[in-house]
């Protein structure tokens, strides 16, 4: 059963955002260099703890509210599932190197949420 394992903060600055929850909760938050866009990935409590981690993306389309990430054992069975009940996949799927395959989907609802499965060996 997939389970929510990211979770991605919009911000219309991510600096000034990254500034404010450091200091209000503590996180760890650093810059993602993998990448060109402005993303800055949180570590949001001891691993010990119960909970995940996440990111502070640049508010967008793809991120005009909180986005959630949910595991998936199948990225291309669970496109066809989401398609199937009535969503939609919003964007192609993505390599994220040494992580994974995703994309970002909506809901019947209007909700956007993204899809994660998880590939240690993945490349660009």
């Amino acid at each position: 059963m997939p389970k929510v394992i990211h979770f991605e903060i919009p911000a219309e600055n991510p600096e000034r955002a990254s500034a404010f929850y450091k200091k209000v909760f503590g996180w760890k938050i650093e810059k993602y260099a993998n990448t060109s866009v402005d993303y800055w990935l949180v570590t949001a409590g001891d691993e010990k703890e119960a909970g995940i981690n996440g990111a502070i993306a640049l508010k967008d389309q793809m991120h005009p509210t909180t986005v959630n990430t949910l595991s998936v054992s199948s990225y291309d069975e669970a496109v066809k599932e989401i398609q199937q009940a009535g969503g939609e996949s919003l964007t192609p799927k993505m390599t994220v190197p040494a992580v994974g395959y995703m994309c970002y989907c909506k809901d019947t609802e209007g909700n956007i949420f993204g899809i994660m499965q998880t590939d240690l060996n993945a490349k660009l």
